[in-house]
């Protein structure tokens, strides 16, 4: 499945690369957000993809905290 592979890159991944993709997953549906205000946005549904794997980000970055 896409998003178990989605996840195990995350999980491998430092807590600084982490916070440099939830960075750049914030911008990006930042853009998204302008872009769907100014009516220029044709896939509406990466807004709800991309909000989903911010919180995947937050999840990973929080357990690695716990462990």
């Amino acid at each position: 499945m896409k998003t178990n592979k989605y996840l195990e890159d995350l999980k491998a991944k430092s807590a600084a690369e982490l916070n440099d993709e939830l960075v750049a997953a914030k911008k990006e549906l930042f853009n998204l957000r302008f872009q769907n205000a100014t009516k220029e946005l044709n896939n509406t549904s990466r807004i709800k993809e991309v909000r989903k794997n911010i919180a995947r980000i937050q999840t990973v970055i929080t357990e690695k905290e716990r462990a």
